[in-house]
């Protein structure tokens, strides 16, 4: 390899670096080393242009850097802005056992110093140096370096700050000096400087749009999601964006879904997000009461309109004028209650029990129910009128088995809940246990879950909880494990491998501090882990 400045014979290096420049060539009649200093920026430059992130494209500059003048090793260090330390974006021709922090390690004082002078740093023998300052010498021999094997830093500068360095090692030919290669480094740090200004300017400004498109995400779906429900399930996001959309009219909403779903959270979302949160929100469960006194509940009665009436009393939809009613399992009540209801929804009106006198109501109705009311207008037991009435906007909660993912965000949320309740510290659940919950269909939906974390809270002793804390009717076989034979060994087994991974959890895989609190040898710990085939790394802290 030529270092000279004199113009050489070599043609087929013209030819690496494009036909503009053997055009140029050919013009002039020289083939000289300006030219071909002059083909490697040109080529350079197209590199960088080629991708706008720049970790994809140092690496075939520094190629060519060594390919054009036979260095051993080449790196690009970019400052880091944050912490304002040196990052080695990329480099080649490092040992393979040899880590990036190694070579830092190494050189990185010689960078520094190029990135605080702004000017050019040569080492003539890198490793006569490394040992005069202090570098070990297991480091200075597994680099492998040839002797008179010399460093050349330039700093990569925009403008008036240095933004990081470009460095190669190759040897020594004393007759030909540094400054020839210090001058075509400086031209292509100074390219790559500009390319890496840009990238990193644009690289904060994407960095910035998507912390503030994170920050109104969450924005908006705090403001979506009403206080009290949880899950991030897409059947909850249309939950949520439902209520949003109708929470502030006066429609009257109709929610389906089964038992336990979570139905009156609905309601109460509803009134939250409504111009009438200030004014009264009144439940009312139309199974909880027989038919003969649903209608006073709802509608009040005089004094002495029927035995035991000993005073006036008004009904909930006097109670809750000017806010909001709850009507949860409207599917049960009368045919006769139907039409009272109906005439409310219509006209705003109604009579108490015992009266002749018509009270008006301003009030927004909000019914729920768990049956199928198409089924029961198609038998006779509900009146198609009001149906209509009712199911003006209908919102359907989801069961939990449908958004299986939501599952653990509830765990969480009981489990905070009745630890705070019992005065205990927040526990975690043991894999075993996430398993069983996602695998069980939860016919009773979150009301359910619900009652098996409360119990779970109780019965844990320690920091998780396990399968054995759970209720046994998630533990009841599908039909296709009853046909499988499993014998109280295989259960011991799988009690004793849940334990050792738990413990493994807790002390971050550390085998000695594991096995004490088991309570067993750390001979034993290790046999029991390569039994059950556990991997030690997924558990490191």
């Amino acid at each position: 390899m030529n270092h000279d400045t004199n113009c050489q014979v070599g043609g087929c290096a013209l030819a690496r670096e494009g036909p503009s420049l053997e055009l140029l060539n050919r013009s002039t009649g020289v083939n000289c080393r300006s030219v071909r200093e002059l083909g490697m920026m040109f080529a350079i430059s197209q590199t960088l242009e080629k991708s706008f992130d720049l970790t994809e494209v140092v690496s075939p500059v520094l190629h060519r850097l060594r390919d054009w003048m036979g260095l051993e090793r080449g790196t690009i260090a970019i400052r880091n802005r944050d912490t304002g330390g040196l990052l080695l974006s990329e480099a080649v021709g490092l040992p393979r056992d040899f880590t990036p922090e190694d070579y830092l390690e190494i050189i990185g004082d010689r960078l520094e110093r190029a990135m605080e002078k702004r000017e050019p740093v040569v080492v003539p023998d890198l490793a006569v140096w490394a040992e005069e300052n202090g570098v070990s010498e297991n480091l200075i021999q597994s680099l492998q370096l040839a002797p008179r094997t010399g460093l050349m830093c330039v700093p990569m500068k925009f403008e008036e700050e240095a933004i990081g360095t470009l460095s190669i090692e190759r040897q020594h030919d004393p007759r030909f000096g540094w400054e020839a290669d210090l001058r075509l480094l400086s031209m292509i740090a100074s390219i790559i400087a500009q390319a890496a200004r840009v990238r990193q300017d644009a690289s904060e400004q994407i960095q910035s749009l998507r912390e503030e498109n994170d920050r109104l995400q969450e924005a908006v779906e705090k403001s979506f999601r009403p206080d009290g429900m949880i899950g991030n399930s897409g059947a909850m996001r249309s939950v949520y964006y439902h209520i949003d959309q109708v929470a502030r009219s006066v429609t009257t909403v109709l929610i389906r879904g089964e038992s336990g779903t979570g139905k009156e959270l609905v309601a109460k979302a509803l009134h939250e997000k409504s111009d009438r949160v200030k004014k009264p929100f009144v439940k009312f469960n139309c199974a909880a009461l027989p038919d003969s006194i649903i209608e006073s509940e709802l509608f009040g009665h005089e004094k002495g309109a029927f035995t035991g009436a000993l005073s006036m009393r008004k009904g909930r939809f006097e109670l809750a004028d000017g806010g909001t009613i709850f009507l949860d399992e409207i599917g049960d009540i009368s045919l006769a209650t139907q039409v009272k209801l109906l005439r409310v929804l219509q006209e705003k009106e109604f009579e108490r029990v015992g009266s002749q006198t018509t009270q008006r109501t301003d009030v927004r109705v909000i019914a729920a129910t768990s049956r199928d009311l198409e089924e029961m207008m198609a038998n006779g037991t509900f009146r198609e009128d009001l149906y209509y009435r009712l199911n003006v906007f209908p919102i359907y909660m989801p069961p939990l088995r449908e958004r299986k993912c939501d599952v653990l965000l509830l765990c969480d949320h009981f489990i905070e809940k009745y630890s705070k309740r019992q005065r205990k510290t927040p526990i975690r659940i043991s894999s075993a246990a996430i398993d069983l919950l996602m695998s069980y269909h939860w016919p009773g939906n979150v009301r359910e879950l619900e009652n098996c974390m409360e119990r779970a809270v109780l019965l844990a002793k320690g920091q998780s909880v396990k399968t054995h804390h759970l209720p046994p009717t998630l533990q009841k076989k599908s039909p296709k494990e009853r046909n499988e034979e499993a014998t109280l060994a295989d259960a011991i087994e799988a009690l004793e491998r849940e334990m050792i991974v738990d413990s493994l959890k807790d002390t971050g895989s550390n085998m000695a501090e594991a096995s004490r609190r088991l309570g067993i040898s750390e001979r034993k710990m290790g046999l029991r882990v390569k039994k059950y085939n556990i991997m030690l790394d997924h558990y490191k802290s």
